[in-house]
C-alpha cells in the first residue's frame, strides 16, 4: 500500500520544530495577516522566513505558506511582498484560495496548491484548476467514496498540474472542523464585525446557544446546547481507508494550538502512516493511538463525512476535553553537554521524582519525559519546590528560556 505525505501545522517555531522532531513531511504556515489563523496564532514575520525554510530544507521537510484569506484591492502589493519574499527563501509552494494570489504566485514561478476554501468537490473542477495547481484540498465535506473517485479519474484521465506530474489530492485528517461549509462562515462578521474569512473568527459556534419564540417568549428544549460546535476530526482509526482512497497528502489541523499537540498528533498519525505501509496496522495500535490523541486539545472526536455520515457530532461542553494538562513549572538556565544535564530555575509549584515534564523552546520543539533522578541545590532529592535550582539528566539540549511544564492529569466533564 502507498505511502502519504503528512503535514503539520505550524503556528510559531516551537510548532515548528515540533513537527519536524516527530516525522511530518511537510509544514504549512501563515505570515503576518493574510490567512486563515491571523488572530488564531502568534504567525511568523517575514524576516522568519529564511530561517523557515533552512530548518525545514535541512531535514527534507517541504514548506508551504497559507495566503487563503479574501484578498481586497488594499492586499495586493502585501501579496506580491509575501510571495517575493517566499520565493527568495525558497519556500516550497504557496496554499491559495483568491485567483489573484494564483495569479501572482504562478507569475513569480511558484507552486500553488488550491485551499479548501475554494470547495474542491468534483473531477471537473480539478481539470480547471489542473491549469494552476499541482496540488488540491478537497472539501471537507466529501465522502472517501467521492475521494477515492476523484482520484482514479485524475489517473484514469492523466490531468496533471504545471509542473507535469499528476495532480494530488490532499485532505484534512484531523482537528477542529467548522459548521461552515469548508471554513465560509460569517458569523463573526455579522456579530463582531470581525471575518473568519479574513482569518478573524471570533468562534461563536463553540459557545452555548437557546432557542426562543419571539412571539411567546417559549424557549425550545435543546439536547445540547452546545448545537453549532463539532467535534474534532479524527480519522486514526480508519486511516487505513484514507490511505486507499488513492490521497496524496493527508493535513493535520491545528496551527493555533501549542506544540505539544503538534508533537504527540504528528507522531500519533506518522506511526500510523508507517504501520499501514509496513502492513502492521491493527486495532490495538489505534487504540493506543486514540489515548495519545485524548491526552492533548481536542473537543471529542468523530468521522467527520468521510464515512457517508450525514449529520454532525456536536461537543458537549466548551473548551478542550483533552486528559491531560500542563502546569508551569519554571524556565531553563543552562546544559552542559558532556554531561548532558539541563539546568532549570523552578518558579511555580512542585516537582518530584517520577513526575511527567514538558519543555518547549523556539529550538528545542517540544519534549516530554519522565523525571527519574534529579539534583535539588546541588544535593541528591527527591522533590523540588518554587525558587530551587534543579538539574536533569536530558538526552536533548535545552535552551535558556525554554519553557519546563509539569503534566497532570486533567478531569473534564462531559
Amino acid at each position: 500500500m502507498q505511502t502519504i505525505e503528512l503535514m503539520a501545522p505550524a503556528g510559531n517555531f516551537e510548532s515548528l520544530q515540533a513537527a519536524i522532531d516527530n516525522g511530518a513531511d511537510s509544514i504549512y504556515f501563515g505570515v503576518e495577516q493574510l490567512n486563515m489563523r491571523a488572530r488564531a496564532s502568534i504567525n511568523f514575520t517575514l524576516d522568519d522566513l529564511p530561517e523557515i525554510s533552512r530548518r525545514c530544507e535541512s531535514k527534507n521537510v517541504r514548506t508551504y505558506l497559507t495566503l487563503n484569506t479574501i484578498i481586497y484591492d488594499h492586499d495586493l502589493s502585501i501579496v506580491k511582498t509575501l510571495i517575493k519574499k517566499a520565493k527568495e527563501a525558497k519556500i516550497t509552494a504557496i496554499i491559495a484560495m483568491d485567483q489573484a494570489v494564483i495569479a501572482i504566485a504562478k507569475e513569480a514561478g511558484m507552486e500553488v496548491h488550491i485551499s479548501t476554501q475554494i470547495n474542491v468537490t468534483n473531477i471537473e473542477t480539478v481539470k480547471f484548476y489542473a491549469m494552476f495547481a499541482d496540488t488540491m484540498v478537497l472539501s471537507r465535506e466529501l465522502s472517501l467514496r467521492q475521494v477515492k473517485k476523484i482520484t482514479e479519474q485524475i489517473d484514469k484521465e492523466q490531468i496533471k498540474g504545471p509542473s507535469g506530474n499528476l495532480v494530488e489530492i490532499e485532505i484534512f485528517g484531523h482537528g477542529a472542523l467548522c459548521m461552515a461549509v469548508s471554513g465560509k462562515c460569517y458569523m463573526s462578521l455579522h456579530a463582531y464585525n470581525s471575518s473568519a474569512n479574513r482569518g478573524a473568527c471570533k468562534q461563536n459556534c463553540r459557545k452555548k446557544y437557546t432557542v426562543i419564540d419571539q412571539e411567546t417568549g417559549i424557549e425550545m428544549e435543546l439536547d445540547n446546547e452546545y448545537i453549532m460546535s463539532p467535534k474534532d476530526l479524527c480519522t486514526i482509526d480508519f486511516l487505513d481507508q484514507v490511505v486507499d482512497s488513492g490521497i496524496k497528502v493527508l493535513k493535520i489541523e491545528g496551527r493555533g494550538r501549542a506544540p505539544e499537540y503538534v508533537a504527540n498528533v504528528i507522531k500519533c498519525y506518522r506511526d500510523g502512516i508507517d504501520s499501514i505501509a509496513e502492513g502492521t496496522y491493527s486495532k490495538e495500535k489505534v487504540i493506543s493511538w486514540m489515548q495519545e490523541l485524548e491526552k492533548v486539545y481536542n473537543r471529542g472526536f468523530w468521522s467527520g463525512y468521510y464515512l457517508g455520515q450525514k449529520l454532525g457530532e456536536w461537543s458537549k461542553g466548551s473548551g478542550s476535553h483533552a486528559t491531560q494538562k500542563k502546569v508551569y513549572l519554571g524556565k531553563g538556565i543552562h546544559y552542559y553537554p558532556k554531561a548532558k544535564i539541563g539546568e532549570f530555575k523552578i518558579e511555580a509549584y512542585d516537582l518530584g521524582i517520577g513526575d511527567t515534564i514538558l519543555i518547549t523552546g523556539t529550538t528545542t520543539g517540544a519534549k516530554e519525559m519522565n523525571v527519574s533522578e534529579m539534583f535539588v541545590n546541588d544535593l541528591k532529592l527527591d522533590k523540588a519546590t518554587k525558587g530551587d535550582s534543579v538539574t536533569i539528566p536530558l538526552d536533548f539540549r535545552v535552551r535558556p528560556k525554554d519553557k519546563l511544564y509539569k503534566i497532570v492529569e486533567n478531569k473534564v466533564e462531559v
